[in-house]
């Protein structure tokens, strides 16, 4: 039964380490995060092939701290972080690809066309930025004749309506009365007409 506790242990020691290591998911996660993340696992399942439970968890705990300074340093050393992390690289710039850095990187226009999809972006040319960023993610900043109207201009641009309308003597926009309302609403009249038809078989 020397193996239940263990197995109790380890599950309750790894949750602390990786609850210590971040938060992050894998596709997050730094270089040297995931190295360190793939060290901890494989440390944790050494106590059920016999080696001890209390080394094992030690150097995991090793490889926490170590994984703590390696960020502190980043957060406090430029150049640390640059050799670490790396920074983001220029895929697209003004509807341009970057056949440099695609080269540098090894990555592929399919790989990109593939990313821009998954944005629901159709062409390269209405990308104004494209870059990939150190954790493997894409960011994307779209040309001005692509971009999606915000609340803000939107709103905008309904003042201006409404100032044309009252500059031209033309009335404003009624909403419809909560009758007229309901008689749009195409969720009712098929309710409606569920009603109806019970009504008519319970008869």
């Amino acid at each position: 039964m020397d193996w239940i506790w263990k197995a109790i242990l380890i599950v309750m020691a790894g949750t602390l380490l990786l609850r210590l290591a971040g938060r992050k998911s894998l596709s997050q996660m730094t270089l040297a995060q995931t190295v360190i993340m793939i060290g901890i696992g494989s440390l944790l399942i050494q106590p059920v092939a016999g080696k001890n439970i209390w080394t094992t968890i030690g150097v995991g705990l090793v490889l926490v701290i170590t994984l703590m300074v390696i960020e502190y340093l980043q957060v406090k050393v430029n150049m640390f972080e640059k050799f670490i992390t790396g920074k983001s690289k220029i895929l697209v710039e003004n509807g341009v690809i970057n056949e440099k850095n695609f080269k540098k990187l090894r990555f592929t226009v399919d790989q990109l066309e593939m990313k821009l999809r998954q944005q629901g972006i159709s062409k390269i040319a209405d990308v104004k930025w494209a870059t990939l960023e150190p954790n493997g993610q894409m960011g994307f900043e779209l040309m001005d004749h692509a971009k999606p109207v915000t609340m803000q201009e939107y709103s905008v641009l309904l003042m201006q309506l409404q100032q044309l309308k009252s500059h031209f003597g033309i009335p404003p926009y009624k909403s419809p009365s909560k009758n007229a309302m309901e008689d749009m609403d195409i969720f009712s009249e098929v309710k409606d007409s569920v009603d109806k038809h019970s009504s008519e078989a319970l008869q």
